[in-house]
């Protein structure tokens, strides 16, 4: 069978939500040259964990992976995730070229996702130290566009690639590139065991620019769903149980034509999804909601070559 001819869409969609992000991205290069190593750690930080824990949503979208059967399926995940405000600040650490702050003065300043107001910092002698705003954000997106591909003795894999060049928006290129696996546990319990299990892993890496943003996710998750056909469709409730990593090198140039190179590590921990999917013949639908570090939520769409079993 032919995937449907729509479902190029697919990728359109996946192109126009990486372009944005990557336009954000240029605006925020032009606010973190104005800090040193140490500082632009701390403005970054929190686009950082969004990116990891965006990346590593929605990759597994059901619990159900049938022992055999041919399929074939292109998707679209969107992924977004929320920022607290722990997230919005960040303690200024005086540099070289840094006057002395006065005593008992707030060095608390806005991260990249915090005040769009910038200011100074008070000093025993003038100037006092400036500090950029950041760009008032509750929350940050990502799109991704996958391949997923079954069943071979119950083993699922799943591909995800994207590669643009936007240098309209001074940003370079934009790539990402994701593969991984995942096999069914439940096969292994008999066919009156209640529920389907699988466990996978899925490995990332995200690169914006020449060297601005090269990001690397890791994940490793069980998941757990059970099937109910309603005639029209099939629906599943699922949830996942999965431990994130996240590593993130920064690259930029600031006012002094220093480079500044940053290298962010985010341990994402334990992460707890909820979910539902539903299939309708040649048309497969998800959402969920993901619990921990960095809460958030995931939709997605996809075209199947032949109905999973």
């Amino acid at each position: 069978m032919r995937v449907p001819s729509r479902s190029w869409i697919l990728l359109v969609c996946a192109a126009a939500v990486l372009a944005v992000a990557s336009t954000a991205a240029a605006q925020i290069e032009d606010q973190v040259n104005e800090y040193a190593q140490a500082n632009g750690e701390g403005y970054l930080q929190p686009l950082a964990d969004a990116i990891g824990a965006d990346l590593n949503a929605s990759i597994w979208r059901s619990a159900h992976v049938p022992s055999g059967g041919f399929y074939i399926a292109l998707e679209l995940q969107m992924m977004a995730t929320f920022f607290s405000d722990e997230q919005r600040t960040f303690d200024y650490v005086p540099g070289p070229g840094d006057n002395t702050p006065i005593s008992g003065a707030d060095v608390s300043v806005p991260t990249v996702v915090g005040d769009p107001e910038g200011g100074t910092i008070p000093t025993d002698l003038p100037p006092e130290i400036a500090y950029v705003p950041g760009f008032d954000i509750n929350s940050f997106g990502l799109a991704a566009p996958q391949l997923r591909v079954g069943s071979f003795m119950g083993t699922e894999g799943v591909i995800r690639f994207f590669s643009a060049d936007i240098s309209d928006v001074e940003m370079g290129n934009i790539s990402l590139i994701g593969f991984g696996a995942r096999h069914s546990i439940s096969q292994y319990m008999g066919p009156v065991f209640p529920v389907d299990v699988s466990a996978g892993f899925f490995w990332q890496n995200l690169k914006l620019g020449d060297d601005l943003v090269d990001g690397t996710a890791m994940t490793y998750g069980v998941q757990v769903g059970k099937r109910f056909p309603m005639g029209f469709a099939t629906l599943e409730p699922y949830g996942c149980l999965a431990f994130n990593s996240f590593e993130m090198d920064v690259s930029y140039d600031t006012d002094e034509d220093e480079t500044i190179g940053i290298a962010m590590e985010t341990d994402g921990g334990v992460q707890v999804t909820l979910g539902l999917n539903a299939q309708m013949g040649f048309m497969d639908l998800n959402g969920e909601y993901m619990f921990g570090d960095q809460s958030g939520f995931a939709l997605g769409v996809g075209f199947v070559f032949s109905p999973i079993p």
